[in-house]
């Protein structure tokens, strides 16, 4: 079968062919038809080991059902979240990690669900109760910052979003966003809630906006840059709490959040932002797009 495989010069990939793949009792075989390319498979693909292969986000159709004669039937179209190994013709999905498609969500739409989705919902989870909260939500212009300011509107925050661009702070106040703004300072204080994904000095100043009691959340670092802290910076959430968050939580099933995202989307109440849609002969493209910070929402790639 083809396959997107790593290739130099780093973050490079290229079409070639790779080993089939077989499923186990408890897996299906999926014949993929669109994938999501994220901005942290890009930096995995810099530092690529020996027979790894990218790929999280996938949606396409069951062309082997697992042998339990459990979950979708073989014909079925399904969105699935992997480890790896996704950007392929065919990929090996477990059962735990995989949502049917109704026909009301079309298999490029669905690949952009999943790892952006999961996150934010679950990150949502992980605040806890947001009605009349104020929010702070830095690395917002993303598909994660897209699907939290969504899914989080509805429980009715004082949602102040940062963004890098006039354009991206229209559309996320046209989901739900109180606020957008172009920096943490800029946001002013106090926050309840601070989520932070940018990480570097952005993490210490979302801790300084918060109240005394304030929660700060980390949950990346798209500069690149671990966070470092002060804690003998009194300025803002002298006695925070601070949690790091993992959106594989092993609490709850990634099928059962899957599953509610797919749910969310056909009945309209959640809209999947694909900024950047092309064939997967073009990943390299999509990459430099992605890493330039050219694309709006999730870049989604068809399998020829």
């Amino acid at each position: 079968m083809k396959a997107l495989l790593p290739s130099d010069p780093a973050p490079a990939v290229r079409l070639a062919d790779a080993l089939d793949v077989t499923p186990g009792d408890d897996e299906l075989l999926v014949q993929v038809e669109a994938i999501s390319v994220n901005r942290g498979e890009t930096f995995r693909l810099e530092d690529a080991g020996p027979g790894w292969r990218p790929g999280k986000d996938i949606a396409g159709r069951v062309v082997g059902a697992a042998a339990t004669g459990r979950g979708p039937r073989e014909g079925a179209r399904v969105v699935a979240h992997l480890d790896d190994g996704g950007w392929a013709e065919r990929a090996v999905v477990p059962l735990d990690r995989v949502a049917e498609l109704p026909d009301a969500v079309d298999t490029t739409t669905a690949a952009a669900l999943p790892l952006a989705g999961l996150t934010a919902l679950r990150l949502l989870r992980a605040t806890g109760p947001v009605a009349g909260r104020r929010v702070l939500l830095t690395g917002a212009s993303g598909g994660v910052g897209h699907y939290f300011v969504e899914l989080a509107a509805a429980h009715g925050p004082d949602l102040t979003v940062v963004v890098g661009t006039p354009s991206r702070a229209e559309r996320l106040r046209e989901l739900g966003a109180t606020r957008a703004v172009g920096s943490v300072e800029e946001a002013g204080r106090p926050f309840d809630i601070g989520l932070d994904s940018v990480g570097g000095d952005s993490t210490q100043a979302v801790l300084g906006a918060l109240t005394t009691h304030g929660r700060l959340v980390w949950f990346g670092q798209a500069s690149r840059k671990p966070p470092v802290l002060d804690f003998f910076d009194w300025s803002g959430g002298a006695m925070a709490t601070i949690s790091k968050f993992h959106y594989l939580d092993d609490v709850t099933p990634v099928a059962d959040d899957l599953a509610t995202l797919v749910r969310l989307t056909a009945s309209g109440r959640l809209h999947p932002e694909i900024g950047l849609h092309d064939g997967w002969d073009n990943a390299n493209a999509a990459i430099a797009a992605l890493l330039d910070r050219r694309v709006r929402g999730n870049v989604v790639l068809e399998v020829a």
